[in-house]
């Protein structure tokens, strides 16, 4: 019997993390593992996917709408992914305990530093969203102790709406990142509500987005002069970070 790995969320016709460990599997010659898509629209349905593929399920990732609303059905939870409040990596117990645990955190963090370099120490973010993706991003920039403001369509006790970007604001928080999933293909003209023309030159437009490769936000802000990266590396890092989670004795 092979060990069993998948991916929920939904939707999920365009997922990276399918073909990734179809291909890792093949390079790296893993011949006992398979890694498989599972819809589910209502977390409620969870434990329908989960108990016809024990024992053969070893690890999943969770992905949009359900990182947060997941973790009732942890038995367990890692410390760094019950401090951040989202879970995107469940690894599954010989015995069927289910652990959550957090890779968007490290995948953010590397590929931010990179991304960055020296100046990341000299900067203040906004984070767009304030979704599962974003806890992780918030975390990250804490760690690395990075004041940040949170942005949403609807302000709250710990964010600003959109209309409440001041001239100031824009103008003093130089690393704006992407956390909601605006411009994800096939809806690739979307993008956040941003006064763009303010965005040139010295600041980082960090996309979590993957595909397309360049969203219109990063366009809009490489049309500028800004820097601007797509979720890529962050994907990368967090898939290899799951697949060491999964397999750690």
């Amino acid at each position: 019997m092979k060990k069993q790995y998948g991916l929920i969320g939904f939707p999920l016709s365009h997922s990276f993390s399918k073909k990734y460990f179809a291909e890792k599997f093949e390079k790296e010659g893993i011949t006992d593992s398979q890694y498989d898509l599972f819809e589910i629209e209502h977390i409620e349905n969870f434990w329908e996917l989960v108990e016809p593929k024990l024992p053969a399920l070893k690890g999943l990732n969770v992905t949009i709408p359900h990182k947060e609303n997941v973790i009732p059905f942890m038995d367990e939870m890692d410390e760094a992914a019950e401090e951040i409040g989202a879970v995107n990596v469940i690894k599954v117990s010989e015995d069927g305990v289910l652990k959550g645990y957090n890779s968007d955190y490290y995948g953010f963090k590397i590929s931010l530093e990179k991304f960055v370099g020296n100046n990341l120490s000299q900067l203040k973010a906004l984070v767009l969203g304030t979704g599962g993706a974003s806890k992780a991003v918030k975390q990250a920039l804490k760690d690395l102790t990075i004041e940040f403001v949170s942005v949403s369509r609807t302000a709250s006790e710990n964010s600003i709406a959109y209309e409440d970007i001041t001239n100031e604001l824009i103008s003093s928080h130089k690393l704006i990142i992407n956390t909601t999933p605006l411009g994800m293909y096939p809806k690739v003209d979307a993008c956040p509500n941003l006064p763009y023309e303010k965005i040139g030159e010295g600041y980082y437009l960090y996309d979590l987005v993957y595909n397309p490769e360049e969203t219109l936000f990063m366009k809009k802000g490489r049309d500028n002069g800004a820097k601007a990266l797509h979720g890529l590396e962050m994907l990368i890092g967090q898939a290899e970070k799951a697949w060491e989670i999964w397999n750690e004795k």
